[in-house]
């Protein structure tokens, strides 16, 4: 198995189940950066203003065109309790067209919107203050991320536990019934843990949040941005309270709470399915480097949601090798990088529930097979 593994796709494109879950690869590739590049088209790696501020406004718009339906039709013509159902499939729609808001706001993050900074900057805290993420804040830990990604030692967040960290409420949690209270509870809370507290992030000599200033996350040049950060998330708050004030708490709640908590729930989703895979290594200090740690991700198909999220779930591959891309020339960069990229390239069309469950249950902490030297780590399961 290793870096034996062979990850060939059928004639039609699509990997078996068993097939995707064979190992990928983990030895330095026979190709490089460069030469990936190269195997891209040219315009893959122009950004256009113009069309990156279309998906944005053409999100708003959709996201006011539900809100307005909801607030004028719902509990209008909706008899109790039916409104309630209506008011569910309004977050839960909403949220999804929020949640493709975000993804272009990421793309800020990157500088793949345009090619000016101050645009990126001003349009990403403008869209992730909205959504009550703290935008240079979260940049700099990304981007950290995305420079150590598949390293044990230095990746910024869904650190890998050792079998020998294995706390005793993961055995007791390890079963059908509290796996899924665990999938709820980190999609309800994990993302505001993580940015109030670090959970699931690199381990820090102490205490690390994405809005103290002061946090190890930051150099001393980057606190002034996390504070702008941390004031535009309080200028939201005070709209919002505000809002509470004259529309009452379940109302905002409806419009915008709901939405954003079904925002919080598909980012952690599509974030830990991109980087937790049965067949994906993590690397030490003495093996990893950047490439391989890049290549290291899977991508997933969500159906019709990958249009509504970008193509940031089927393209993250290609998202990891090259962030500056823009999604909207994600696919294209993906399928002119698949034939240099053979066994390297992961992709895993599990239906998404399946594979939320396996991850759990196949996915618990690393270490090396028996008798490996190598700083190559695996996934495992057993206690």
């Amino acid at each position: 198995m290793g870096a034996g593994g062979r990850m060939s796709a059928p004639s039609n494109g699509k990997k078996t189940e068993a097939e995707a879950l064979r190992r990928a690869p983990h030895e330095k590739p026979p190709f490089t950066i460069g030469d990936l590049k190269k195997a891209i088209p040219a315009h893959c790696f122009e950004k256009s203003l113009i069309t990156s501020f279309r998906y944005l406004i053409q999100d708003l718009i959709m996201a006011y065109a539900l809100y307005y339906v909801a607030t004028n039709y719902i509990d209008q013509y909706l008899p109790h309790p039916l409104n309630y159902l209506g008011w569910a499939a309004y977050i839960a729609v909403q949220g999804c067209v929020l949640t493709g808001a975000w993804v272009v706001g990421h793309e800020c993050d990157h500088d793949a919107f345009s090619d000016y900074g101050w645009i990126n900057d001003l349009v990403g805290l403008v869209v992730h203050s909205s959504l009550l993420v703290p935008y240079f804040s979260w940049k700099i830990s990304h981007r950290r991320h995305h420079a150590n990604t598949q390293s044990l030692e230095n990746d910024e967040v869904y650190v890998p536990r050792f079998k020998s960290n294995i706390r005793n409420y993961y055995k007791i949690m390890n079963n059908p019934p509290g796996r899924v209270l665990v999938w709820l509870i980190t999609l309800l809370i994990g993302f505001p843990l993580y940015l109030m507290f670090n959970v699931s992030g690199h381990k820090y000599e102490r205490w690390t949040s994405h809005y103290d200033p002061h946090s190890p996350l930051y150099t001393e040049r980057e606190r002034k941005q996390i504070i702008v950060s941390d004031v535009a998330i309080l200028a939201v708050l005070y709209g919002l309270y505000n809002l509470v004030l004259a529309k009452g708490f379940a109302w905002v709640f409806c419009v915008y709470g709901g939405p954003l908590l079904v925002v919080n729930m598909w980012f952690t989703l599509i974030t830990i399915l991109n980087h937790t895979h049965p067949s994906l290594p993590y690397y030490d200090s003495t093996e990893w480097d950047w490439l391989r740690g890049a290549l290291c991700t899977v991508d997933r198909d969500y159906g019709i949601l990958n249009k509504v999220f970008h193509n940031v779930c089927n393209a993250h591959v290609c998202h990891h090798i090259f962030s500056m891309i823009p999604h909207y020339h994600g696919l294209e960069a993906t399928e002119a990088m698949k034939p240099l990229l053979g066994n390297y390239y992961q992709y895993d069309g599990t239906p998404i529930l399946k594979a939320m469950y396996r991850e759990m249950k196949e996915c618990i902490y690393v270490e090396k097979d028996e008798g490996e030297t190598k700083g190559v780590y695996w996934y495992r399961k057993e206690f």
